[in-house]
């Protein structure tokens, strides 16, 4: 039965960690992989203000060799070139402020997933074609096919607008986003904001793990200094610092976990092997009397607390990595009861999938041991110390 607790204890702390890495890795995939990206590239004076003047690629085949450059870098799986402008969005009488965002539409769903589209298709160059997000569209009462204006400042002191039709619509879970954000060909916002072709404001840049963004980041903008391209690389730990304070506040709090978990054990194998020393005490005695060393019987008590531990060690082991792996593959889905919400900027599945807790599985190995080793030294001390001549006199 303690061997069942130990082993409970273990399997209960990896499986609940698991969990909750697998809820924070999904949080910074959503974070990262819905707008921002892992990596973005701007003009140096970009982020300060984000101004519509901080461009990038003046001349022309700029964009193309600086995507190209980027994409050289080993860990990038792809990147796409933006282009950004504030505005308005009117249909009818209803006009509500709008995000302008510009995009390739090849490129983009490589490095995000705002252009997922939910209905419709993204949109083409050239046709004045748009996507809007679904709380934007519920909002001007639209549809697809329905005709959107857009009014922006553009570039040149002018007030760029015109005439878009929506093919498309996304939606995200964020209301902030649905409802703010329109798609459209990069080249036929260029030409709204009096941009030269060419001109853009932004790479984003995708990578396959989102925490090796920083030193990816750094490899990157010392690689385009050298090709004399001035610009300026952020990961998203620098864009969303919160994300990152949140995902050492999880990880601070598994050995918080791992530390009462196994407290609480402590008192319930040193009761065992107190009692189980208890019992056997005319059999230390014997030993002592004829002639064991008192560390003899530490150790033998000690052996015993051993082997307890490695027995509980390999039944937790037995059940936790089958479970982590089917709750990796398998994730228990509740959308259907719970639907998605929105934390910490970011929307959130309630789809409680697993990831793989190395070091917590090995903490909780050593926890595990240690837990055995130290309920066993009283007990051990104390089974040393007994009388012989008293013990087995039953006195």
């Amino acid at each position: 039965m303690t061997a069942s607790a130990l082993a409970f204890g273990y399997f209960a702390v990896v499986v609940m960690v698991g969990l909750f890495e697998g809820m924070i890795a999904d949080m910074i995939n959503n974070g990262t992989g819905l707008v921002m990206g892992q990596i973005q590239v701007h003009s140096p004076d970009y982020l300060s203000d984000r101004s519509i003047y901080a461009t990038m690629g003046e001349a022309e085949g700029d964009v193309a060799a600086l995507i190209s450059e980027i994409e050289e870098d080993p860990a990038i799986i792809a990147a796409a070139p933006r282009v950004f402008g504030g505005g308005l969005a009117s249909s009818g009488t209803s006009t509500f402020p709008a995000i302008l965002l510009g995009i390739d539409p090849e490129r983009e769903p490589l490095v995000s997933r705002i252009a997922n589209v939910s209905s419709g298709r993204l949109p083409r160059a050239g046709a004045y074609e748009v996507v809007a997000g679904a709380e934007l569209m519920r909002r001007l009462n639209v549809s697809l096919g329905s005709e959107l204006v857009l009014v922006a400042p553009a570039a040149d002191g002018s007030l760029g607008n015109d005439l878009f039709t929506i093919v498309g619509q996304f939606n995200s879970g964020i209301p902030e986003i649905d409802g703010s954000y329109v798609l459209m060909a990069i080249d036929d916002l260029q030409v709204m904001l009096a941009l030269a072709p060419g001109r853009i404001h932004e790479v984003v840049a995708h990578i396959d793990d989102p925490w090796d963004a920083p030193p990816t980041a750094a490899r990157l903008e010392e690689s385009l200094r050298e090709v004399s391209i001035s610009v300026s690389v952020e990961p998203w730990t620098s864009l969303r610092p919160e994300l990152v304070d949140y995902a050492k506040l999880a990880a601070g709090s598994q050995w918080i976990l791992i530390v009462i978990v196994f407290s609480m054990a402590v008192f319930g194998v040193a009761n065992t092997m107190i009692m189980a020393t208890f019992e056997r005490r005319h059999e230390f005695a014997l030993l002592l009397a004829l002639g064991a060393a008192p560390s003899g019987i530490v150790r033998s008590v000690v052996a015993e607390a051993v082997s307890l531990g490695l027995v509980s060690l390999a039944g937790a082991v037995a059940v936790t990595v089958p479970t982590l792996i089917w709750l990796h593959y398998s994730p228990l889905d509740l959308t259907s009861i719970f639907g998605g919400f929105s934390m910490v900027g970011t929307f959130v599945n309630p789809v409680f999938r697993a990831e793989y807790p190395w070091g917590t599985m090995l903490g909780s190995a050593v926890a595990l041991f240690m837990t055995a080793l130290v309920s066993a030294l009283y007990p051990a001390i104390r089974a040393a110390n007994v009388s012989p001549a008293t013990t087995l006199a039953d006195r």
